[in-house]
């Protein structure tokens, strides 16, 4: 009898370190997962501990392979959140912040302290900046960076070691220092260009004072770069004990969480839907949303990050947009809602969530409507409360609402919420308009995954307001899968990329969009985009 054959993926989101044990054929054995620690030393900064993210990836791991042969398990894949990893010269986490507490080593990818630092990149107008829609947002990791340098000027020759979070997880798997084109790339201004130059672009470093990250040949910042999915080296004794596997199993070089979704997402196949990537637009949908493309052609856009090549798919270019808060918006809207604090204190979030949304179609039907979403005609919400991430490509943006009232019950509440789920769709609206308006041909199709898919009303609304179908992959985890495909491409299992992502992308339910409100919609997106022109009027009279 043949033995079963497994990949294990791994993914570090925000809050969670998870691992799951995925069959060849993209199927979900088991997985677990385990809550990280995070510090909030100031307001907009975010902080967590590289120590606590290796452990609970190992509790995981662990938990997975209980009563699983290691020799079963053909390869392992990574990714993770695009937080900043500090260590010092021994390879030790050093702090920070003025914490001085050196467990508080990683700069969350949420963090916003940089924001000088990013406007400072920003107005030097640097070719490489094209590649992410014009703008370095403070989001990324060279303006936290260059934080560093100007608030730790004596401890910054001190540093020895900087990584984006996936690919420090590879280097405590297999010790090896190679970095991911997919993290330098999104992440780090790593040149890989339209006109094939890649590398570490020299003369922007030293425009903003950064040149020093080359000395010793970019030791600090990773001068071995390899593609997702790459063998990146095997797992060292001590790691394979610590997790319950064997040593040397196949390691593969790490992806960003959220284009770990896009690629268990891409393969997805859905009745009737196009099977061609270029036509799909995957969402990741967690505390904040990635909005994921590719393309066989590089294609620039403004206020929204890439080309990048090879950073998902190998060979296609990916633009990169999203929304930098959505889950942990909707979160905030139910919180800080005197009804959604009371009802916090006898159910949990998702237990709220499905309440309210029982309770819109309770007045829907009361009202005699026939769609819930009818019920917020004045209900309007523009969702930048963190930001604007893409297509306007501004951290400054505030959110906005109109149509308040003195009204504390949880009906308000419900439409609060409903009203919040149309704003991020009508987000995603908006930068279908920028890619397409930049050259990408009309998508046909969207593919989603992530927390906030298990409520079928965000799902609904997304499809009704961009008018377009949605494939939600059976295989709920996505994020896990698009790991675990790493890790098959890694041990040589398929014969390359491309076939892992079919042969393990699986099947999808299609959620198709309501025609009968199209023109509803139609003229909330008008609000949504009138909001917005408003606010930048304020700001005007302001100033």
């Amino acid at each position: 009898m043949n033995e079963e054959v497994y990949f294990i993926g791994v993914d570090v989101g925000s809050g969670s370190s998870r691992a799951a044990l995925v069959h060849e054929s993209g199927r979900v054995v088991k997985s677990s997962v385990k809550e990280l620690q995070t510090w909030k030393p100031k307001v907009d900064y975010y902080e967590q501990s590289s120590n606590d993210v290796w452990n609970c990836v190992v509790h995981v791991v662990k938990d997975i392979m209980k009563n699983t042969s290691p020799a079963s398990v053909k390869g392992i894949g990574f990714d993770a959140t695009c937080s900043l990893v500090v260590l010092d010269k021994s390879g030790n986490p050093t702090a920070v912040s003025n914490s001085n507490n050196d467990e508080q080593n990683i700069i969350m990818w949420m963090d916003h302290r940089a924001q000088a630092e990013a406007d400072l990149i920003n107005k030097t107008n640097h070719d490489i900046l094209k590649y992410v829609g014009g703008k370095v947002s403070l989001e990324m990791e060279i303006p936290k960076l260059l934080w560093l340098k100007k608030n730790f000027p004596s401890k910054w020759s001190e540093f020895g070691y900087f990584f984006d979070l996936p690919d420090f997880l590879t280097w405590k798997a297999t010790g090896s220092l190679s970095r991911s084109l997919c993290s330098l790339v999104c992440k780090w201004n790593y040149e890989c260009s339209i006109n094939g130059n890649q590398g570490w672009n020299l003369s922007y470093l030293k425009e903003i004072g950064l040149e020093d990250l080359a000395e010793n040949n970019f030791k600090k910042i990773g001068n071995k770069v390899l593609m997702p999915g790459e063998y990146c080296g095997g797992l060292t004794s001590e790691a394979a004990k610590l997790l319950g596997l064997q040593a040397g199993t196949p390691v593969a070089t790490s992806i960003i969480d959220a284009h770990a979704g896009g690629l268990g997402m891409i393969g997805t196949n859905g009745e009737d839907i196009d099977m061609d990537m270029s036509t799909r637009l995957s969402l990741i949908c967690g505390t904040s949303t990635c909005h994921m493309a590719v393309n066989k052609n590089p294609i620039m856009v403004q206020g929204v990050w890439g080309p990048y090549f090879s950073a998902m798919v190998p060979n296609m270019w990916l633009n990169e947009a999203g929304q930098s808060a959505s889950g942990m918006l909707l979160d905030y809207v139910i919180s800080s809602h005197p009804a959604g604090i009371d009802l916090l204190k006898k159910w949990s979030t998702g237990e709220v969530r499905n309440h309210l949304r029982e309770l819109l179609i309770k007045m829907a039907i009361s009202k005699g409507l026939s769609d819930v979403s009818l019920l917020t005609k004045d209900f309007h919400i523009w969702p930048d409360y963190h930001g604007n991430r893409s297509p306007l490509a501004d951290p400054t943006i505030k959110g906005m609402l109109v149509g308040l009232t003195i009204n504390s019950s949880e009906e308000n509440l419900a439409l609060l919420y409903l009203a919040t789920l149309q704003g991020l769709s009508y987000g995603t609206r908006h930068i279908i308009d920028a890619m397409v308006m930049a050259g990408y041909q009309q998508f046909k199709s969207l593919l989603i995954c992530g927390g906030i898919t298990k409520d079928p009303l965000f799902v609904q609304i997304q499809a009704d307001s961009v008018g377009l179908p949605i494939l939600k992959p059976h295989e709920k985890e996505s994020v896990l899968v698009g790991s675990a495909i790493l890790g098959a491409c890694a041990s040589k299992y398929f014969k390359s990329i491309q076939d892992a992502i079919h042969n393990m992308g699986g099947n999808a339910d299609v959620i198709k969009p309501n025609p009968n409100i199209k023109s509803f919609h139609d003229k909330k997106y008008r609000v949504f985009l009138r909001m917005f022109q408003d606010q930048m009027k304020y700001r005007t009279i302001m100033n």
